[in-house]
C-alpha cells in the first residue's frame, strides 16, 4: 500500500470487540494503522487497548507477564493473563500496521472522538483517515475495497460505505432501525439538497486534503447527525464524494449506542441546516 492509511476508531465498552475486529483488520489490510480514541470505557476498553499497542510495538509479551519491556505485566494485579493471551495473538497477525490509543476522560461523544482523532492522524501526515466502528459492523474486507478505489481515484475526497446503493445491504436489523435509518437519509438528503444515499454510516475514507479544508474544532455534532454534517461540510469544500456498496450487519457483541435522544438531536439539526439553505441571511 502505497499512501499512509489511518482507521480512527472510537470506543466506549467496547473491550470484548477488541480482539475480533482489530484481528480481522490487521489480517486483511496489512501495513494499515489504528487510533483506537477511548472516551474512558468503565469496561476496561482503554486498559486492554493499550497492552494490545504495547504487544504489537515491542516484542511478544510471555503469557505469564514475565516479559514486557514497556509495562511490568508480572507486577500489575489489573493485567490479566487472559489480556496478555489477547495482546499475544493480535501481535502475531499484524503484518506492518501499528496501534495507537488516545484516552479522553468520560464520555465526551462520537463527533468530538472523530475530530480528536482526525486532528491527530493530520499531524501524523497520513495520507488518507477512516472512520469505522469497533462494533464488527464494518467489515474489514470492505475497508479494503474502498482503501483500493481511494488509491486508484486520487480526484475522489470520500469514499462513503453506503447500504444504500445497488450492491449495499444490512443484515438482521430490526426493521424500526432500518426504517429510521432510510428516512433520515431522504430527510437530510432532501432538506441539505445533497445526492447522497446513505448519509448517516459512519463507515468512511477521507483523503487528508479535503480534511485540512475543514474548519474540524468547529463542527461540535455528536452521534447520528456528525455523520450528516461531515458529508455537508466536504461537499460545501467543493469535495467530491462516492458511495460503495457495503454489507452492514448488527453488532453480535456489546450494546447499541444509538437512543431516540440522538436522532431527535439529528432531525433538529438538520432541519436548521435546511432552511439556513432555504433562506439564505441577507
Amino acid at each position: 500500500m502505497k499512501e499512509r492509511v489511518c482507521v480512527v476508531m472510537p470506543t466506549y465498552n467496547e473491550r470484548e470487540n477488541l480482539e475480533p475486529t482489530l484481528g480481522e483488520l490487521f489480517a486483511r489490510n496489512p501495513g494499515v494503522d489504528v487510533l483506537i480514541v477511548d472516551d474512558g470505557s468503565p469496561d476496561g476498553t482503554g486498559h486492554l487497548a493499550d497492552l494490545i499497542a504495547e504487544a504489537t510495538a515491542v516484542d511478544l509479551l510471555d503469557d505469564d507477564g514475565a516479559a514486557c519491556p514497556v509495562h511490568t505485566v508480572s507486577n500489575d494485579s489489573s493485567v490479566h493473563t487472559s489480556d496478555i493471551a489477547i495482546a499475544n495473538r493480535l501481535r502475531r497477525c499484524i503484518n506492518g500496521s501499528r496501534l495507537f490509543v488516545m484516552h479522553r476522560k468520560g464520555k465526551l461523544g462520537l463527533g468530538s472522538a472523530y475530530i480528536d482523532g482526525f486532528t491527530w492522524a493530520l499531524g501524523q501526515e497520513y495520507d488518507l483517515i477512516c472512520e469505522m466502528d469497533m462494533d464488527g459492523s464494518h467489515r474489514p474486507e470492505d475497508l479494503s475495497r474502498m482503501l483500493e478505489f481511494m488509491e486508484t481515484h486520487p480526484d475522489i475526497d470520500l469514499t462513503l460505505g453506503s447500504r444504500r446503493v445497488a450492491g449495499g445491504q444490512t443484515e438482521d436489523w430490526p426493521w424500526y432501525r432500518d426504517f429510521i435509518s432510510r428516512a433520515g437519509s431522504m430527510y437530510a438528503r432532501f432538506m441539505l439538497g445533497l445526492h447522497v444515499k446513505d448519509m448517516t454510516c459512519g463507515f468512511r475514507v477521507y483523503r487528508a486534503r479535503i480534511l485540512r479544508a475543514l474548519p474540524l474544532r468547529d463542527i461540535r455534532d455528536n452521534g447520528y447527525v456528525f455523520q450528516i454534517d461531515m458529508t455537508r461540510q466536504v461537499v460545501g469544500a467543493g469535495g467530491r464524494v462516492v458511495e460503495l456498496p457495503i454489507v452492514f450487519p448488527e453488532r453480535v457483541r456489546g450494546e447499541s449506542k444509538m437512543t431516540g435522544s440522538i436522532v431527535r438531536e439529528a432531525m433538529i439539526q438538520v432541519t436548521k441546516w435546511g432552511f439556513q439553505r432555504l433562506v439564505p441571511r441577507r
